[in-house]
């Protein structure tokens, strides 16, 4: 990749981050709320869970924010004999150096698109834990560390169960947002289908952001100022998640870490210095629907349940 460009004066770096909502907006069309949490969710340094069926753009809208991010990037289809080595990398040794050389697998992009992510075996999934966590893996003893910024994008299918394990929840809880892409709207398929290929636009695409202007946003975004009011909302919305009567398992601190962090991003996307009870509120969905564990007597989705708990939690 050629050299990122200097970091920019905040005024410059606002612009140019919504110049990148404005191209995202415009290859993966009819979903600028989808755009939005997914943009949220890099620049707080979490990484993304998408869940949808096949063919609705969950790969186009990767492929998208790789190419205005200008981030390098690696798609690994997860199959069942997928083994962990094929994606972290292999000690090989070379015998005119006498010794082993690790030879880095597709974990070693700054943006990795883990495609299917639920159709490899828990062992290979959890070969991503430490890197998603760590920005590190290891192998052999050695540690290598991860490209900056490191964004996983994973997605799965939740239509089709044969031959597909479920993620556990202590990899559930390393994506820090889950987000649905669905059906585009009747204007939007038009434009699909009648328009320019997603493969082309992308391919077109200029970077509006760099991977060093990206670390300036992420530092950005912890400068966001949330009050003492905005804390107490967020605690009691994690208490009324543990409390619920369909829920079994509810949400951790770090839930709560991830909600004020995506939502200081959100508020960021948003031009502001300050975070505020409807930043929360846009991302609050997302971050806990995946995290939560619903009660073996209830038959209700833990979205709905989500919903129900910002619906029911008054604003602090």
């Amino acid at each position: 990749m050629p050299d990122s460009p200097a970091p920019l004066p905040a005024a410059a770096l606002a612009d140019a981050l919504q110049l990148a909502l404005t191209q995202l907006n415009q290859i993966v069309l009819g979903k600028p709320r989808q755009v939005r949490l997914a943009l949220a969710c890099m620049l707080a340094g979490g990484h993304l869970l998408i869940e949808d069926m096949p063919g609705v753009g969950k790969t186009t809208l990767a492929h998208a924010l790789a190419a205005t991010l200008d981030l390098s990037f690696q798609r690994v289809q997860f199959t069942s004999d997928l083994l962990p080595s094929d994606i972290i990398g292999v000690s090989v040794y070379e015998r005119e150096r006498t010794e082993f050389v690790f030879h880095p697998g597709p974990l070693f992009a700054q943006l990795v698109l883990a495609d299917e992510i639920n159709r490899a075996t828990p062992k290979t999934q959890s070969a991503l834990l430490e890197a998603m966590a760590e920005e590190q893996v290891t192998v052999d003893g050695a540690t290598h560390p991860l490209p900056t910024p490191f964004f996983v994008v994973a997605t799965q299918n939740p239509l089709d169960l044969a031959g597909t394990y479920p993620l556990p929840d202590s990899q559930l809880d390393r994506f820090m947002l889950r987000i649905s892409l669905d059906y585009p709207n009747a204007q939007a398929e038009r434009e699909l289908l009648t328009g320019t290929d997603r493969r082309v636009l992308i391919g077109s695409s200029k970077p509006c952001i760099s991977a060093t202007q990206i670390l300036q946003l992420r530092v950005e975004v912890t400068k966001i100022v949330t009050t003492p009011a905005l804390i107490d909302y967020v605690q009691a919305l994690l208490a009324a998640s543990r409390s619920h009567a369909d829920i079994r398992v509810g949400l951790s601190p770090r839930a709560g870490l991830a909600l004020l962090a995506a939502a200081r991003a959100y508020a960021l996307l948003e031009a502001r210095a300050y975070c505020i009870p409807e930043d929360l509120q846009a991302v609050f969905v997302e971050i806990a629907a995946h995290r939560l564990i619903p009660a073996p007597t209830t038959s209700r989705t833990c979205d709905s349940i989500a919903r129900e708990l910002l619906a029911q939690v008054p604003v602090r």
